[in-house]
């Protein structure tokens, strides 16, 4: 496996952590010990601590962040890219979501931590469009003309 193709392991296994040990283990405590009822976590409804309501967040940010860096290392390998730029640009990515996640799920929210996050989410946004644009240099000499 490349470097990117780990990182997407990595980045979907911490999307997984995530729903397990931070949405999975508060509620299913709660349902076995009898304090809840499965129909007790409506989706469209707030509930729960702040610190639980920052964790469906934080999850939220993953998947929804997780689809997009799995198109960029599918169209990595389709397009035999596999360069080191690309690979530090996905590591920087895994690093810079469990560093957003830690952030939201760790720290209340103040003026400081929203800007952390909003610089680790940034972060990963300028690296995917890099990597994008790699897959553009790579990809645009055999584009078919119509």
């Amino acid at each position: 496996m490349t470097i990117s193709q780990w990182v997407l392991f990595g980045f979907s296994l911490w999307t997984l952590m995530v729903l397990m040990f931070g949405i999975g283990v508060s509620r299913w405590s709660k349902v076995l010990s009898g304090r809840a009822t499965l129909t007790d976590f409506p989706t469209d409804k707030p509930h729960g601590s702040p610190r639980y309501r920052r964790i469906l967040r934080a999850h939220a940010n993953c998947l929804e962040n997780l689809p997009i860096l799995f198109v960029l290392v599918y169209l990595e390998g389709i397009t035999g890219l596999y360069s080191v730029l690309f690979a530090q640009l996905a590591v920087v990515i895994l690093v810079c979501r469990v560093l957003q996640t830690l952030t939201h799920v760790t720290f209340s929210e103040t003026s400081a931590t929203v800007l952390l996050r909003f610089l680790f989410f940034i972060s990963q946004i300028f690296c995917m469009l890099g990597m994008g644009w790699l897959i553009w240099q790579k990809a645009a000499p055999t584009f078919p003309v119509l």
